[in-house]
């Protein structure tokens, strides 16, 4: 373990936001802003860099990648520039297990096609093996606040698709406990790769869900300084344990508890409040007691 004195370079992350113009509904960039600032508390400098039409995707120079959701119209430019432009490099570091997270239209692209109600079908990158339909402008949307079940925990937000995405081998995200998710038939939502997160919840996302933001950022730091970054972000928190040895801890207790075996907790009474107040809201008064039981002590 370094000496409380040792001098170390400062942690990094660098997070590529894919086409910030064109795919921003519903406050996506939000997700990007709690990133930044949960990073910041911990001492870790978290550089962001727009990716837009045009702009080739170098994955070297990115440690985690973020697409959020747009209208149709939006999204045919965007589908084509993810072929011809950054398709190459958005899957070198999906494959190299670079954190993902592609927000509704982006989820859409990532997946085999997204057929719209008029006009030809989008051709995505097929990194989730699932396909979507939209079944015509006299078909409700899936709209709405949304819980599912994530990593024995919930996710919450908010969700307007019209179109209904179908699973192949893909796994979901998680299970809808209230909304429509995926197609609001088989109570999936989401899909995932690798550490690539396809999910409809708007909301914004991360500012309501602390623990999958910080998963996120666990990833991305695991990846890039393995156990330098727990060592160095206990440090920064006046910790000097090792927490190595907590990584050692079975799924099964990780599961149980929503404080990362690497990060540093922070001050998120006023998150887990509105995390539970929409659970509230849909219904799961139970998930929200617990929720407030659990972080209130």
């Amino acid at each position: 373990m370094m000496s409380p004195n040792t001098t170390q370079q400062p942690l990094t992350l660098t997070l590529g936001h894919l086409y910030p113009d064109q795919l921003n509904l519903y406050g996506d960039r939000g997700n990007i802003l709690t990133l930044r600032r949960r990073c910041q508390l911990r001492g870790i400098e978290l550089r962001v860099v727009g990716l837009g039409v045009g702009d080739a995707l170098a994955p070297d120079e990115y440690d985690m990648l973020f697409i959020g959701g747009g209208q149709d119209k939006e999204q045919a430019p965007v589908a084509d520039d993810l072929h011809e432009m950054k398709g190459i490099g958005l899957w070198a570091a999906i494959e190299d297990d670079m954190p993902v997270l592609a927000v509704c239209g982006g989820y859409q692209l990532l997946a085999h096609y997204y057929r719209p109600a008029e006009g030809p079908d989008m051709r995505g990158l097929g990194v989730f093996d699932a396909w979507t339909e939209h079944k015509g402008t006299k078909v409700p949307r899936c709209i709405g606040n949304v819980a599912i079940s994530w990593n024995g925990q919930t996710l919450v937000g908010f969700e307007n698709h019209g179109g209904r995405t179908y699973l192949g081998t893909a796994k979901p995200l998680g299970k809808v406990l209230k909304g429509n998710g995926n197609n609001a038939e088989d109570q999936t939502e989401g899909a995932i790769y690798r550490h690539a997160y396809g999910t409809y919840l708007h909301g914004s996302l991360l500012p309501k869900n602390p623990h999958f933001a910080d998963h996120l950022i666990e990833l991305a730091l695991q990846r890039k300084y393995g156990d330098r970054a727990i060592t160095e972000n206990d440090l920064f928190n006046g910790n000097h344990t090792n927490k190595a040895a907590e990584i050692g801890a079975t799924v099964l207790e990780l599961q149980k508890t929503t404080v990362s075996p690497l990060l540093t907790p922070l001050e998120d009474s006023l998150e887990w409040e509105a995390h539970a107040s929409m659970l509230e809201r849909l219904g799961l008064y139970s998930e929200a007691a617990t929720i407030l039981r659990t972080h209130k002590s």
